[in-house]
């Protein structure tokens, strides 16, 4: 599976790519691209089809269907990225499963806490556009992530070139 896999994607590492962009750091970029796009269409499916736009009650707590979309979406997509990283983008890595585990749901839960606060800042503090905000935001946080996940999450002792 793991070959079916990169041999898509390294179809699409095309000669306009390779001559700036590292082969490692295209197949981030497209499984990253890939695992948002998991998130994105399941967070859609559930806040509109399976929660219906309601609220989700379960027992004493109820939780708003955007949350609670949110978190269905996250059980999803938490896996795909983590599993595309792990054995896509950087198989070299020598550590431990469960310690690459612990080490990307740290890093899941430092991006969310970063998308907060940068979305906080530039479109409340300093008054930006939206989406300009948002776009500003999801390339320094997948910038992080990708440098997190290089030297701490899936570290390689030796850097392949």
């Amino acid at each position: 599976m793991r070959q079916f896999i990169l041999r898509i994607i390294d179809f699409f590492y095309w000669p306009v790519f390779r001559s700036w962009l590292p082969l490692r750091t295209f197949r981030y970029l497209f499984c990253g691209s890939f695992s948002n796009g998991v998130d994105i269409l399941m967070y859609f499916i559930s806040y509109h089809f399976i929660l219906h736009e309601q609220m989700l009650h379960v027992g004493s707590l109820t939780i708003s269907a955007p949350i609670a979309a949110f978190l269905m979406a996250f059980c999803v997509s938490f896996p795909t990225g983590f599993s595309l990283s792990k054995f896509i983008v950087f198989p070299e890595s020598e550590l431990r499963g469960r310690v690459q585990l612990f080490r990307y749901l740290l890093l899941v839960g430092a991006c969310i806490v970063l998308n907060y606060v940068f979305l906080k800042l530039f479109v409340n503090t300093w008054h930006w556009y939206p989406t300009l905000g948002k776009i500003a935001t999801t390339v320094l946080v997948a910038t992080f992530s990708f440098l997190t996940q290089k030297h701490f999450t899936f570290r390689i002792k030796t850097q392949p070139a």
